[in-house]
Parts: structure tokens; sequence; C-alpha cells
């Protein structure tokens, strides 16, 4: 393969890697708390040694995949009267106990579970201000919490939400659609802006995921051709010199 289509080929490789990340947005549209990711790309120049610039030469540039990058823009925030959804209209993540460890999240739809948890979608135990399990009696029926974050039924108060955040969100990383996780020490959200009864949506706008997806696909169906197209040339051009030759 020539130097064309190597350059190609890394632009098409990075080309699917991005309609894999647009996939992954699409399907998560509707999970609650979802952040958009958008893949990451630089250019790598090919250095040459030795070798003079042709006048109006251009350098050749290979595309480079170097991360991803995650949206931190907040989900729309939708009422669902359901005690126990709670969103955070702002900065923040709740905090959870898995048998991998503590992870974090901004899904906040929650359940009581066994032995009166209050726990996450995947049964993980969420966590109180100490550190410990959010847990209910059996006789606690009015649930309610507050702005900052306490929980207090009928029979008194419970505890107070556990609610972070992170020096640098862009280094925390994904667990599935919902958790996250890092090595960095989380510092505790004075004053979390709390809502009951409410979810916060995915930030994916769907419109636009389908408009880039579209886009993507058929500028990698053109380079396809392109590359289709030179390497018929390569090989007409070879025929010719091998002709000349003999």
């Amino acid at each position: 393969m020539d130097q064309t289509g190597y350059v190609l080929l890394s632009r098409m490789s990075a080309m699917l890697r991005a309609t894999d990340v647009l996939a992954t947005n699409m399907a998560n549209a509707d999970t609650p708390a979802f952040r958009a990711n958008r893949p990451v790309f630089a250019t790598h120049l090919q250095q040459q040694r030795n070798v003079a610039t042709p006048a109006g030469g251009q350098p050749v540039a290979y595309a480079l995949d170097r991360a991803t990058w995650r949206d931190g823009a907040g989900g729309p925030i939708t009422s669902t009267g359901n005690p126990l959804d709670v969103a955070l209209n702002g900065p923040g993540f709740f905090a959870v106990e898995t048998p991998r460890g503590e992870r974090f999240t901004r899904a906040g739809r929650f359940t009581i579970g066994g032995e009166g948890r209050l726990v996450d979608m995947e049964g993980n135990a969420v966590l109180d201000s100490a550190n410990r399990p959010v847990t209910f009696a059996p006789n606690d029926s009015r649930i309610e919490i507050l702005g900052d974050g306490t929980i207090r039924t009928e029979n008194g108060v419970l505890g107070k939400l556990r609610v972070v955040r992170f020096a640098d969100e862009q280094a925390i990383q994904a667990e599935g659609n919902r958790l996250y996780t890092t090595e960095q020490q989380p510092e505790v959200v004075a004053r979390p802006n709390v809502v009951q009864g409410s979810l916060e949506g995915s930030n994916v706008n769907s419109v636009l995921e389908m408009t880039r997806l579209t886009s993507d696909v058929r500028a990698f169906q053109m380079m396809a051709q392109f590359m289709e197209t030179e390497g018929k040339r390569g090989s007409e051009a070879l025929g010719r010199i091998l002709g000349h030759a003999a």
C-alpha cells in the first residue's frame, strides 16, 4: 500500500471509532443522566530525513486517535412524582457502594431494597454523608429528601445523601452507562441542589447525533471509494510500467 492509502486508512480507522461513539450515544438517549461522549483526534506528521519538501508540497499527516471527551452538560430534569427519584440540578455525583468499591452516579432512580436500604437500579446501596448505606425502618412511609440531600420521614432525620465532585471530571472513568470510578479524592459538595421526585435525563440530542452519524458514514463511504480508485490507478500505472519494460 502506498502513502496515500496509509493516510486514508488512518482516517477511516478514526472515523470508524467515531461512529461507534455516536452509536453508543444514540443507544443511551433514554438512559438517566447519561453523558454523551466525543472522540478526540489529532494529526501525526510523517517525519522525513534528508528529503527536501518539493515546491508547493504539503506535510503528510495521519489521523491519530487521542482520547474520548465527555460532554459535561447536564441533561433535562423531568418530574416523576416518585419520592425516591432524585436529580442533581448542578454539579456533583451520588455515591453508591458496589462489590468493587465506592462508585459514583448521577442516575438518581432509587428504590428501597432488601433490609430497607436505598439502592440504585443495579441494587447498589446509596451512601449517606457518613459513608454508610441509607436505611429506612419498616414504619418509614412519608419520605422527604430536601434540597441539601437531607433525608427525613415522619420518624425523624435519617441522614444526608453523600454528594461529591472531582477536580477533573474528564479523568473519571465510566463503568457501564451509569457508574463512574476514579482514583481522585472526592470533594464533598456542601450545598448540593437535590430535586426530589425528578430524574435527570440523558444530555444526548438524538437529532444532532443522527445528523453526525449520517455525515460520518457518508464520509467513510467516500473515502472507501477513493481508496478503491487509488488502488486501481496504482495497478494500472504498474501494469503500464511493466508493459513498457517488457
